[in-house]
């Protein structure tokens, strides 16, 4: 029996997540939840799944939340960033699930980390933002961290029973979102309604955004470093349409190891959650039929610049990874309110790491601080009106 936080219950992930302890009561139990917005939702899952604690952002969500639970209910309403991290610190789970969306990640899943508690990794910038902490702190606790996301679950199951030393290239592939085949000069007349249109998954706002821009994919590669201890040069993105290969490891004596399913989020999520064991979702399983297409290529950086962006942020390291994650954070929340042109996500990005010089090997109070002024140059930049 695996007892569980989950952060970011709300979210594409985290119902995701309770849909597999749903499906298997015998295996999970929910110890607590938290979320920042849809309180409604929220009650509904406390209700159902009666956690101890429930961490919510604000006084105001806290009021709405208790408004909305019946009386008698035993579960602890926490609020705000310690109301989060003592969810994440549960005493009563054994494992959390980071599945907050954004910056808003990182300390919840230190303090997860600092109580030893198993991570499942969905948050993907706490790795962006501060992987050389986030990665001591894992060691020095002896805390495993189990990768959620599509591409790096796949990578990790490509290596289980492998040594680390052979492994030669990781293979990253990416869908190339709705834009794939979209003319560039067409780019600049896009809507938040068009990029939202993922032809293959189905996600929350921000990370399809940023699958539109191609700066997801940028992001994995930052994870990826560090969840594998690999060095940039061993990563290479792969465009692959149909998203049937999540992912891949080439190794020395040029054998491939390629993961393959369809495209749903479930089967990474419940690697995770019931690792080394595999549960029976009944998943299908790709046609293999004479009508299923693969198709391969090399991005185009021209095309979809806030992906050369990221490799830029990897290769020079220090703290200019958080700053590339907070002004697209910025940039990317300006385009959804039509405060900002698709276009101008890549630029605003661009300027605020021009602006930023960075710490090489810094602490988290570094990381936290470049963060903070990254997302006030990149807020000057939306209100100037750069497109």
């Amino acid at each position: 029996m695996k007892t569980l936080s989950i952060l970011g219950s709300t979210g594409s992930i985290g119902r995701n997540a309770l849909e597999i302890v749903r499906r298997f009561p015998e295996r999970f139990v929910v110890k607590a939840l938290a979320a920042k917005r849809s309180v409604a939702l929220l009650a509904e899952q406390v209700r159902e799944f009666a956690p101890e604690a429930v961490g919510v952002f604000d006084d105001g969500a806290v009021r709405q939340l208790e408004a909305l639970l019946p009386g008698g209910c035993r579960t602890r309403v926490l609020c705000g960033a310690e109301g989060y991290n003592a969810v994440a610190a549960w005493e009563g789970a054994n494992l959390t699930l980071t599945a907050m969306v954004g910056a808003a990640g990182l300390l919840p899943t230190l303090a997860a980390i600092d109580s030893g508690k198993t991570i499942a990794l969905a948050n993907k910038e706490t790795l962006v933002m501060a992987g050389a902490v986030v990665t001591a702190r894992a060691a020095a606790r002896g805390v495993a961290i189990l990768p959620v996301d599509s591409e790096h679950s796949a990578i990790f199951q490509c290596l289980q029973g492998q040594r680390r030393e052979d492994a030669a290239q990781i293979l990253l592939t990416a869908s190339g979102g709705p834009f794939l085949k979209r003319p560039r000069e067409e780019f600049d007349a896009l809507t938040p309604a068009d990029a939202l249109r993922h032809p293959n998954w189905a996600m929350g706002a921000k990370i399809t955004i940023d699958s539109a821009t191609m700066m997801n994919k940028g992001l994995e590669v930052i994870e990826a470093k560090w969840l594998f201890g690999v060095p940039q040069e061993m990563i290479r993105v792969v465009v692959h349409p149909q998203s049937i290969i999540h992912s891949m490891v080439a190794f020395r004596d040029g054998s491939v190891l390629a993961q393959m399913g369809v495209p749903d989020m479930k089967t990474a999520i419940a690697y995770a959650l019931s690792h080394p064991e595999r549960l029976a979702l009944e998943q299908p399983f790709p046609t293999f039929s004479s009508d299923m297409q693969m198709s391969f290529a090399e991005p185009d950086l021209e095309k979809f610049p806030c992906l050369g962006l990221a490799f830029e942020a990897c290769r020079r390291g220090g703290t200019l990874p958080a700053v590339l994650n907070a002004a697209n954070e910025v940039a990317v929340h300006a385009f959804l309110e039509e405060r900002a042109a698709f276009t101008a996500i890549p630029r605003i990005v661009q300027r605020t790491m021009a602006t930023h010089d960075p710490v090489a090997d810094p602490s988290l109070e570094d990381i936290l601080e470049a963060d903070r002024r990254a997302r006030g140059t990149a807020a000057e930049l939306v209100t100037a009106g750069l497109r």
